[in-house]
């Protein structure tokens, strides 16, 4: 049973389609997770950090990390740790902070990300191959209009600085 079946008939359009959005991200990220879990023995969030390193040569505090994850600091320690043990990424001292430091890829996590990110856009793509090319770039435009109706009503809402991370 997905998100969709709550809908019935007598439920306004726009609840149908925003729970058919929702039904289509949640098949399209299971397929991702699978995919991860299955080829590349590792998860979402794992990818999802290994993605904000990528970004970020330098690497990134713990604090900035869980900011852009928009998850808790533990959450992003306990992830860390695990791709440290596993030499993906590294912990650097940052200068004239001795309580701080930065995670980085490693460069054998830089390849191994570079992979799965490979793989991740496989599996995307795949995930619209019944699409034609004219359908996706109408679809695309369509969720454009979407978004920016979804963006006015949260700042009529009162909402501010929400739209941040969007």
């Amino acid at each position: 049973m997905d998100l969709e079946s709550r809908a019935r008939a007598e439920h306004p359009d726009e609840l149908r389609l925003w729970l058919r959005l929702m039904t289509c991200a949640q098949i399209i990220e299971k397929r991702v997770r699978m995919g991860l879990r299955f080829e590349f023995d590792s998860t979402l969030p794992r990818f999802d950090l290994m993605a904000q390193l990528e970004k970020f040569p330098k690497g990134l505090k713990m604090g900035e990390l869980s900011k852009r994850l928009m998850v808790s600091g533990g959450n992003v320690t306990a992830i860390t740790d695990q791709l440290v043990a596993e030499g993906w990424v590294q912990r650097v001292d940052v200068e004239g902070d001795r309580r701080a430091w930065k995670i980085q890829l490693t460069k054998a996590g830089r390849a191994y990300f570079n992979d799965m990110a490979k793989a991740h856009e496989t599996w995307i793509v795949d995930s619209f191959a019944d699409l034609g090319t004219k359908e996706v770039q109408s679809l695309y435009k369509l969720l454009s209009h979407v978004k920016q109706s979804a963006l006015h009503s949260l700042e009529d809402s009162g909402a501010v600085n929400l739209t941040e991370h969007i």
